[in-house]
């Protein structure tokens, strides 16, 4: 059952990876394709029952030509960014959705200007993706170049937080128990004054202090 389940996951990647390599040898073929389409600027041509005219453009083969060079460095980002490992890797996002917008703008864009104001398309996207590679490269910068092990560190700090937090309840509970003593032992004059002692007042401005640190 084991063999059969990892046999076909091996099969299924093999399969998805040749289509990867298929189209990866074969786009500089695809560019090509525009050399073979006609330049007469009334021509309209059929592709899988799909009419396709000039499109604004002096003639098919000018459209065609403008289009698939959007179309493959797309869809090599695409597959780039798909099958890569770096840590950078999100980065690629930024052209992937440049060429994206540029060929949304060739198909459906009804100006005559082109490769214009798509640029303003792609900066909330840069505004959302840079700070993210940024900041995975400053966690790995610190981790294997300064030695800093962020997540250790932040363990570290939780578990010093909850000791912290159990001792106080310790003493707080500590506190209670000796109170209740005192009051069954003492009188009220006597109570009011081990409270308002200097020792006492000094001790509960520390506590504060330590509190205030703390935050």
């Amino acid at each position: 059952m084991i063999n059969n389940s990892t046999s076909k996951k091996a099969r299924t990647r093999i399969i998805l990876e040749s289509f990867c390599v298929f189209f990866i040898a074969i786009s500089p073929f695809l560019y090509k394709v525009y050399d073979y389409l006609p330049t007469d600027p009334s021509a309209v041509i059929s592709i899988l029952g799909i009419k396709i005219s000039n499109n604004g453009f002096s003639d098919v083969s000018t459209y065609f030509w403008f289009v698939i060079s959007k179309i493959i460095p797309l869809y090599l980002l695409i597959l780039w960014f798909m099958t890569a490992k770096n840590w950078w890797y999100h980065i690629i996002i930024i052209p992937i959705a440049m060429y994206a917008f540029q060929l949304f703008e060739v198909l459906f864009d009804s100006d005559d200007v082109i490769d214009t104001e798509n640029i303003w398309w792609v900066i909330p996207i840069c505004m959302v993706v840079i700070p993210i590679v940024y900041f995975i490269r400053i966690k790995l910068y610190d981790r294997y170049v300064h030695g800093i092990d962020i997540e250790a560190m932040e363990k570290e700090l939780h578990i010093l937080k909850k000791k912290q937090k159990e001792k106080e309840t310790k003493e707080y509970k500590e506190e209670l128990s000796s109170e209740e003593d005192i009051y069954k032992k003492y009188s009220w004059s006597e109570i009011i004054n081990r409270k308002l002692s200097t020792h006492n007042l000094e001790k509960y401005f520390r506590g504060f202090q330590n509190t205030l640190n703390n935050w």
